[in-house]
């Protein structure tokens, strides 16, 4: 009797899904530019589209994934108070935390007008960049990064314009980090030569910092 119990035991076990099986929970932090050259501020239209894209990156997200929202442009900590944070867990289904995040980029240019939301006059990608690598762990998740903005940074760091401009060669702070994404590459510069420039330093510096993947999109 021992021994059937023991068996049918071990069988069970054997036919039970591991709760380990599943795919890994990743963090995905999304940089809204708020900076005035931005498209995204003032276009109704282009901000749906970068919403729709910005939500396909999201509904596949597996169980336990962290979801992190954020604002960016001058380095001024009290321009850029709007933080969103969200847990995909069975009360908060990817598509329904996708839908969401989708809303909220959708409506940005509308909150800017309405002065719920600021626009900015500087650019400061890479300082946001740095103070993102202090909140995120490559070691313990799966790490994405997207950033909706046009790429130009301006800041104290670096000016890339149309002509040129280079980019600092950051520190590996991203070691292990599986992505970085840049929706709107180049938006408002009617200029293919200049996002193809800002495609090399984006690539460049993604690669420095340690990202495994860069993905530079002006259209999509």
């Amino acid at each position: 009797m021992r021994r059937a119990a023991l068996a049918l035991c071990l069988a069970a076990g054997l036919s039970a899904p591991a709760l380990a099986d599943g795919p890994s929970p990743r963090t995905v932090v999304i940089g809204l530019d708020l900076s005035m050259s931005n498209p995204l501020v003032k276009n109704d239209a282009y901000a749906a589209r970068v919403a729709a894209r910005t939500a396909e990156e999201l509904r596949a997200l597996p169980l336990r994934s962290r979801v992190m929202l954020r604002t960016f442009g001058s380095y001024d900590g009290s321009a850029n108070t709007l933080k969103v944070d969200q847990v995909i867990s069975a009360h908060a289904r990817p598509e329904a935390v996708a839908g969401g995040m989708a809303t909220l980029i959708a409506n940005v240019p509308k909150l800017v007008k309405e002065g719920k939301l600021k626009a900015q006059g500087k650019t400061s990608i890479v300082p946001f960049l740095e103070t993102e690598a202090e909140l995120v762990d490559c070691k313990a998740s799966s790490v994405h990064i997207i950033l909706l903005t046009d790429g130009f940074e301006d800041s104290e760091y670096a000016t890339l314009t149309k002509r040129g401009g280079r980019l600092p060669a950051p520190a590996p702070i991203f070691a292990g980090c599986d992505r970085l994404l840049i929706l709107g590459l180049g938006q408002g510069a009617g200029s293919p030569s200049a996002t193809l420039h800002l495609r090399k330093e984006w690539t460049a510096y993604a690669e420095k910092a340690g990202f495994r993947s860069f993905t530079g999109l002006y259209d999509w």
